[in-house]
Parts: C-alpha cells; sequence; structure tokens
C-alpha cells in the first residue's frame, strides 16, 4: 500500500515547493513526525512554524472532538458562541487598543483582509513591505511579498514599493556591518515619496523577517516606522504569523517591540496546526471601515472549528507557562548553537529570539559570501540522520536555517537536533574538501 500511494503522489499531485522528502509521512507527535517506514524524524520547524504547542497536542485533539459533536462548519452570517469566546479571549492577548477580530483561515488571508482595512480607512491604495518579506501569495499579499517566488505570475497589484530590510549582518544598501543605524529605512522611504502618488494606505511587516533570513530588527525600528507611517497618512500593519503567541517568549512581537500596529495579523501560531487567522485592529478603524461598506467574504470565515483549536492552544500556552518556556529554552539554543559557531568558521551568523533562530553559512567571515551548496548538502544530511531542518537560500541575501522547535520541545530533543546539526556540518564539509 505504502508504495502504491508513493506512486500516487507523483502521478497525481501538483508539486507546489521546492522541499520534497523520499517518503510519505503518516502521523507526528509533540516534536517527532513519523514517515511511512516508520522512521522518526525531530522537527525543527513545527511542521510549517504553525505546531507550537507541538504536534497533536491533546488539548487540541480534544477541541477538535468537541467541535465534531458540536459544529464544524456554519453560513458565515451565523457567529458561533466558540467564536464570540475566542475573540474576547483574544483581545486579552492584544496590545490596547487592538480589540475587533476577524477569524480567517491562513495567514495570507489575514494580510489580505489587514490590506484592505488599511486601504478602506485611510482611502489611498499605496503599500510598502520589506525586502526579504513574505506575506502570502495571494493578489494583495504576494505582491508585497519580496522574499522569492515573483517571477512568472504576471503584474502584480500597482502602489506596491519595497524598502530595504534592516539587516545588520548583510546590509542591503552596503552601509553599515553588524549595527543597524536606520539608513536603510530613510533611503527606502526617500525612494518611496519620490515615486509615490500621494495615495499612501499601509506599511506592513514581518517584526521578525522569517523567509528573508530571521532578520531581527534594532529594538527603536518599529516605533520609528510606525512614526514614518503616520506622517504619510498611512497604518502600520505588523505580520505576526509566526512570533505572536509565545514563539519569541512575549505574547506577541510588538510588545517585544514596544509598539502597538494600527492592524496586526496573525496566523500559524494561533491554530497550532489547524488553519486559524485573524485580522485584528482597533474599534476606531473597525467602525469607519464598517460605515465604508467593508467586506471580506470567504467560505470558512468565522468556522466554529478551529476557533475551539484557538482557544486550546491559547489556554495551553498559559497552563504550560510556554511563554517562559520559550525564553528559557530559546536561551539553551542560543548557547548551543553560539559552540556551534565557534567550532565551524563556515556558520557566520547566529541571531533570533526565544525559540525562533536563523543560522547563516557562509563561504568565509570576511567576505559573508553566502554558502548555498554548503546549507543544501547539510540540509539534506540533517535528514538522513532525523532531522528536519528548513534552509532558506536567497542567491543576493544569504543561506539561513530557521530553527523553530516547538515550545513544548525538551532540552534533550534540543541536544538531539543540535549534535545531529554538528555531525551533519562536519560531514558535508568533509564531502565538499574531497
Amino acid at each position: 500500500m505504502t508504495d502504491d500511494l508513493k506512486a500516487a503522489a507523483q502521478e497525481y499531485l501538483v508539486r507546489y515547493g521546492s522541499d520534497s522528502f523520499p517518503n510519505l509521512f503518516t502521523s507526528a507527535k509533540g516534536s517527532i513526525v513519523t514517515d511511512s517506514t516508520g522512521r522518526e524524524v525531530l522537527d525543527f520547524t513545527s511542521g510549517q512554524m504553525c505546531a507550537t504547542i507541538g504536534h497533536n497536542h491533546p488539548a487540541i485533539v480534544a477541541a477538535i472532538e468537541d467541535a465534531g459533536k458540536k459544529a464544524v462548519h456554519l453560513f458565515s452570517g451565523m457567529i458561533p458562541e466558540v467564536v464570540a469566546e475566542l475573540g474576547a479571549k483574544l483581545a486579552g492577548w492584544m496590545p490596547a487598543p487592538l480589540k475587533k477580530s476577524l477569524f480567517l483561515n491562513t495567514g495570507g488571508e489575514s494580510n489580505e483582509a489587514a490590506l484592505r482595512m488599511a486601504k478602506l480607512h485611510t482611502g489611498g491604495h499605496e503599500v510598502i513591505a520589506l525586502g526579504g518579506s513574505w506575506h502570502g501569495t495571494g493578489a494583495g499579499a504576494g505582491s508585497v511579498s519580496y522574499a522569492s517566488d515573483r517571477k512568472g505570475y504576471g503584474p502584480t497589484i500597482p502602489g506596491t514599493y519595497v524598502i530595504p530590510e534592516p539587516n545588520a549582518y548583510r546590509c542591503p544598501i552596503e552601509h553599515c556591518r553588524d549595527a543597524c543605524d536606520g539608513a536603510c529605512m530613510r533611503v527606502g522611504l526617500n525612494m518611496f515619496d519620490m515615486a509615490s502618488r500621494g495615495e499612501g494606505a499601509a506599511i506592513i511587516a514581518e517584526p521578525i523577517i522569517s523567509a528573508g533570513g530571521i532578520i531581527v530588527p534594532p529594538d527603536d525600528y518599529f516605533v520609528n516606522l510606525k512614526r514614518e507611517a503616520h506622517k504619510r497618512g498611512m497604518l502600520l500593519v505588523l505580520d505576526e504569523a509566526q512570533t505572536a503567541f509565545g514563539r519569541i517568549g512575549k505574547k506577541t512581537a510588538a510588545e517585544h517591540f514596544g509598539v502597538v500596529p494600527d492592524i496586526m495579523a496573525v496566523s500559524k501560531t494561533l491554530g497550532g496546526g489547524v488553519p486559524l487567522a485573524a485580522t485584528v485592529t482597533s474599534d476606531e478603524i473597525e467602525a469607519d471601515i464598517h460605515d465604508k461598506g467593508f467586506t471580506f467574504y470567504t467560505s470558512h470565515v468565522s468556522d466554529p472549528l478551529p476557533a475551539a483549536v484557538g482557544l486550546a492552544v491559547l489556554a495551553t500556552i498559559e497552563a504550560e507557562d510556554l511563554m517562559a518556556a520559550a525564553v528559557e529554552k530559546g536561551a539553551y539554543l542560543r548557547a548551543r548553537l553560539n559552540d556551534l559557531q565557534q567550532k565551524h568558521e563556515a556558520i557566520g551568523d547566529v541571531r533570533g529570539e526565544g525559540l525562533m533562530m536563523g543560522v547563516e553559512l557562509v563561504k568565509d567571515r570576511e567576505s559573508r559570501q553566502p554558502d548555498h551548496e554548503l546549507g543544501a548538502l547539510t540540509t539534506e544530511r540533517c535528514f538522513e540522520l532525523g532531522l528536519s531542518m528548513n534552509i532558506r537560500r536567497r542567491p543576493e541575501r544569504g543561506a539561513v536555517w530557521r530553527i523553530a522547535p516547538p515550545l513544548t520541545i525538551t532540552k534533550a530533543e534540543l541536544d538531539q537536533g543540535v549534535d545531529i546539526l554538528d555531525q551533519a556540518l562536519s560531514d558535508s564539509l568533509n564531502k565538499l574538501a574531497g
């Protein structure tokens, strides 16, 4: 049967990305995924950066079972009790005055909704995003995603602009080295001002730029970015798909950076592996766009099953003190990775917050030339040794592993993963050396 299903996957499924594995997968639990041969693999990516409380956490399973007994899906105009409950709960996690939530399925949807809100509220249409950003593949979100995958799909929505990302290790304007002084923002906004038609709507940004290589901006970056947005009549939208709900040791990255966006989009970490996203804004903005006729129809807006799971995820983060765990385990992981950097010259930089870490590979530390070949070879070797790693390889920007294990991972599992990475790097370097 397994061979038949592998053949079926090759014959009947559209290939939708670059990652592929030799076997199918059958189950997942905690930090471990199991393939169709029964082989267990340690997951250093929380699935697609979603399973922050671990794969198939009992609380999620129980919430799904309970929803199956009550309601899985309803007409979009029928608001389930559990959705109202999640709205009230989520308001307590958001920085004031963010309290009004629209519940959707994916991060791409939540960003599409955020951009529609910003455009309707401001009356403008121009949107700025950061280099290396990834907000989705829909028309709006895809237009302001710059990490990869832009070529071959035709024109994007008019009025979209990119400014250089605050990457202190690999400065996009070749200005600074290891300490961003904000010149990238100033240069980028000056370029926007020259091109703008005066119809600004939003600046959208990931607080930590993930697909672009786990880029952590300076502490004052978003306070300054919000000020610059408001000077231009634009809203600040934070896409917290990967940073909210404990991943970096805070309720949100907005809290970490000391800023309150006008709109926040959350997704991956809210559903814990189940499709659930939300676009959250203030009473003032919600009232204004409602009066102007705001619409965002999807077949699964405000569905009860994912809402029940979202409540279970938030309750589990609180009950198991997983934000504190992210800080403690994140510091432990960073220390292990720093030790690895001392051993391997190919590791140019270790960066991140909490349990969201980036490890950048270079051919030498002085030139910082990315080592894409080593990254690909080592990632493959990691999987052979039982560790699932995700690497972002951007020709002009770097080769960076994104390490984001479940917050429930044990220190023994962290040690196991770093030990495998150590061996895989050694094996790959020896292979390249001939």
